[in-house]
């Protein structure tokens, strides 16, 4: 496969509470194959800022993703799939390569506390509250359904993602049910126990001379295209894979395990929580 596939090249395999099982019966069996998962969420967006001492800016950052993160819920989630060389999946039904986008019911703009612009981006980039209230995901039922789905505590494989604190947050409360930990390194545990093998690309734009800005900004320095919607977690998904790809083979020449497990703004300085 191209590093760069085209647009009618790949199914946005919508996830819905009707097909939830089945989606996920097809994920089981391509895990093994294609152990690299490229992830993005959708949420809406931070609403509190906390007040107090903090030890250092990270401690800062993280007490706002949790005191967001356990107020609000997740909108929806984009999971791309692909093996060591950036090959994706394809479907039984055509030769069209496959990612996936959940889509869940929790979120409620009526009723529950939103930032206003994030919404709006969300609704200007198609997502459609009214059918994710009454054909979106349960939550609960989702987070059973990853805990054996062979993605989570394995440390075959390996998660990719862009400055994936609040992402890795939102999954962490699905698949405990709790609040976030108190302290960082609660969280960090945490993720090392559900998510062994973490790359933040955030993290390693710190490595790469000349690199920086967002993820749109980094794709196009690196001339990946965009294949779906900007602000859909799995169009973002995919995009993330594909820079992961290009980032690896322009800037990383062997094992890259050593940046791996740090998530960009959070931890302390010398990456040990």
């Amino acid at each position: 496969m191209s590093l760069l596939p085209k647009s009618d090249s790949v199914q946005i395999r919508e996830v819905w509470d009707y097909n939830l099982d089945e989606e996920f019966a097809l994920i089981r069996g391509i895990v093994d194959d294609y152990p690299y998962i490229a992830m993005d969420t959708e949420f809406p967006g931070i609403v509190i800022r906390p007040v107090g001492n903090f030890k250092n800016s990270n401690d800062y950052h993280y007490q706002t993703l949790k005191d967001n993160v356990d107020m609000l819920k997740l909108i929806q989630l984009g999971l791309t799939f692909s093996d060591e060389k950036g090959n994706l999946p394809t479907s039984g039904m055509d030769d069209r390569y496959c990612i996936w986008q959940f889509n869940f019911r929790e979120f409620n703009p009526n009723e529950d506390v939103f930032a206003s612009d994030s919404i709006e981006l969300l609704r200007q980039s198609g997502i459609d509250f009214q059918k994710n209230t009454e054909k979106g995901i349960d939550a609960r039922r989702f987070g059973e359904l990853l805990m054996s789905s062979g993605i989570v505590l394995n440390d075959s494989v390996y998660w990719v993602t862009f400055h994936s604190g609040y992402d890795f947050g939102y999954l962490l409360k699905i698949l405990t049910c709790q609040p976030l930990p108190e302290t960082q390194s609660g969280f960090f545990a945490l993720i090392n126990m559900y998510f062994p093998v973490v790359y933040d690309i955030k993290h390693l734009m710190k490595f790469c001379n000349s690199l920086h800005g967002g993820l749109n900004k980094l794709a196009e320095l690196l001339e990946v295209e965009r294949v779906g919607i900007c602000h859909q977690a799995g169009s973002d998904s995919l995009l993330t894979a594909c820079t992961f790809r290009k980032l690896k083979e322009n800037f990383f020449s062997g094992s890259m395990e050593k940046y791996a497990g740090v998530l960009y703004g959070l931890g302390v300085e010398n990456n040990h929580c």
